[in-house]
């Protein structure tokens, strides 16, 4: 897999699906996408998945005073 397959799990993930799995479901997930590509970043993903980062791990959102 590539880190185009990656984001895009990670996209239908975070796009209405999160709430169908339980945190230990999404964490095998990244365990297993691991095995599957050398370069995964499994803090990466799963920070993105869980909202706390971009898809290239920079900050997401609205930063708080700037203007």
């Amino acid at each position: 897999m590539t880190k185009q397959h990656f984001i895009a799990l990670a996209d239908w993930i975070r796009d209405g699906h999160r709430a169908n799995y339980t945190d230990d479901v999404i964490e095998s997930l990244a365990n297993f996408l691991v095995t599957q590509n050398p370069r995964f970043n499994r803090v990466r993903w799963l920070d993105y998945v869980n909202g706390k980062c971009g898809p290239n791990g920079g900050f997401s959102g609205m930063r708080v005073g700037r203007y």
